[in-house]
């Protein structure tokens, strides 16, 4: 069987999860591995067939996704070339992590997309829900990557065909320790920003991973660092508490880790305001920014903050080859069964 998995790879998150669902997707057959999006900044220990701009979300440096950046950057003539070109039609399978330019090829050439990632569980129904309704980003969130069959992973079983996280192997691994500090991921936050913000706790050590800073920087009670994936994971195992932004993979593994944690849902990005309802439903304390009015909040969370329980089982393998089992066969767009919408 040959088996197409594409990645989006805008952020850190689905490259996180894929890690862990190659080698599961590997077991039933030759798998390409496709990669679009500029944003993310890890690298996959497998080789990519397809690397491709595809449509990115481009961060800004105030706690939010940059419309202005994202339409500049945007090629739209390359972008509809490479969904034009791409040969989804030669595979017997492909499994999409909310990538743009495979699930339109395959919806313009008739060809079955089965969904397998975060954003096919958010918008289904009965989930929580921010109280402002973002049209606009639930448009996005509905059409960005279409699909003919979704399976969806979430903070929650919440209903059939939502899976709780999947846990990467390392983090799985890690011993769990507490050496006092926090571990700080806000990546649409400057480095500027995050240090005058939290200066102002004087009593704790932060370390904050930037995206902002291509090495290493001591300021006060403030350690900040260059993205490193094995290192980010080795403080958040050994920290107090995770504050970070309202993504799905670091919230989730700062949970399994047993660690207190704290959200700042991004602006204009709809499904991270998603998640912080989810969370929030949870108990986990989530703030809009990082105004000074937020600073008696995450005092309290400093001082009283509690950690929640989750139940996360490795369940990778068991979803892969349920999913392989059930649509290795299924050959178009149009008749392929559709979940939920």
């Amino acid at each position: 069987m040959r088996i197409l998995y594409a990645i989006q790879g805008t952020g850190n998150g689905h490259l996180s999860r894929a890690t862990d669902v190659i080698p599961c997707l590997k077991k039933h057959g030759e798998v390409d591995i496709l990669v679009s999006g500029s944003q993310g900044d890890l690298n996959l220990p497998f080789p990519i067939k397809y690397k491709l701009s595809g449509l990115s979300f481009i961060f800004g440096k105030s706690g939010g996704v940059s419309i202005w950046k994202t339409l500049a950057r945007t090629n739209i003539r390359k972008l509809l070339r490479s969904i034009k070109t791409l040969p989804v039609e030669e595979y017997d399978l492909v499994i999409n992590d909310f990538e743009p330019v495979s699930a339109w090829a395959c919806y313009f050439k008739n060809k079955a997309c089965i969904s397998l990632s975060h954003q096919a569980a958010v918008l289904s129904p009965g989930l929580p829900r921010p109280a402002e309704n973002d049209m606009m980003g639930k448009l996005i969130l509905n059409n960005y990557a279409p699909s003919s069959s979704q399976y969806g992973f979430h903070f929650s079983s919440f209903r059939e065909n939502i899976f709780t996280p999947v846990i990467r192997r390392e983090v799985r691994a890690q011993q769990i320790t507490d050496a006092g500090h926090y571990t700080v991921y806000l990546p649409s936050y400057d480095d500027e920003r995050l240090i005058n913000f939290l200066s102002e706790f004087n009593d704790v050590e932060w370390d904050v991973f930037s995206k902002h800073n291509s090495r290493p920087l001591k300021v006060r009670n403030i350690n900040i660092q260059p993205i490193d994936g094995a290192k980010f994971t080795t403080s958040m195992a050994s920290s107090s508490g995770v504050l970070c932004g309202a993504g799905f993979e670091t919230p989730a593994e700062a949970l399994f880790l047993g660690k207190k944690l704290m959200v700042i849902p991004m602006k204009n990005q709809y499904e991270q305001h998603l998640n912080a309802a989810a969370l929030q439903a949870m108990k986990v304390p989530v703030i809009k920014n990082l105004k000074p009015k937020y600073q008696p909040l995450i005092s309290e969370w400093l001082e009283h903050g509690q950690k929640i329980a989750v139940n996360y089982p490795d369940i990778t393998q068991k979803v892969i080859d349920m999913i392989v089992k059930k649509h290795q066969a299924d050959t178009t767009f149009d008749s392929a069964e559709t979940l939920f919408i």
